[in-house]
C-alpha cells in the first residue's frame, strides 16, 4: 500500500475512535507513518493520562492493525 493510501486509511480510522478520545477530554494526531510504524501524539487528557499507553496499544493501535494493512506498530509521540 503507498504511504499516501495509508495515511488517508490511518486518518479514518482515528477519525472513527475521536469522539470516544474527546469524550474524555483527549484526543490524537497523525505525526508520522514510517515503515508501518504509526506515530501519534496523544493530547488533552489523553497526553497526561495514566492509562494512555492503555489507550494507544490496546485501542488505537489495535483499531489499527485490524483495519488497515501495513500497519505494524503504533509508538506515541511527545
Amino acid at each position: 500500500m503507498q504511504e499516501q493510501e495509508m495515511y488517508g486509511e490511518v486518518q479514518g480510522v482515528l477519525d472513527k475512535l475521536r469522539p470516544f478520545l474527546l469524550r474524555d477530554g483527549g484526543d490524537c494526531e497523525l505525526v508520522d507513518i514510517e515503515d508501518g510504524i504509526v506515530k501519534l501524539r496523544l493530547l488533552g487528557a489523553c497526553g497526561s493520562c495514566p492509562s494512555s499507553t492503555i489507550t494507544l496499544k490496546a485501542g488505537i493501535e489495535r483499531a489499527l492493525l485490524e483495519e488497515v494493512p501495513g500497519v505494524v506498530e503504533v509508538e506515541q509521540v511527545f
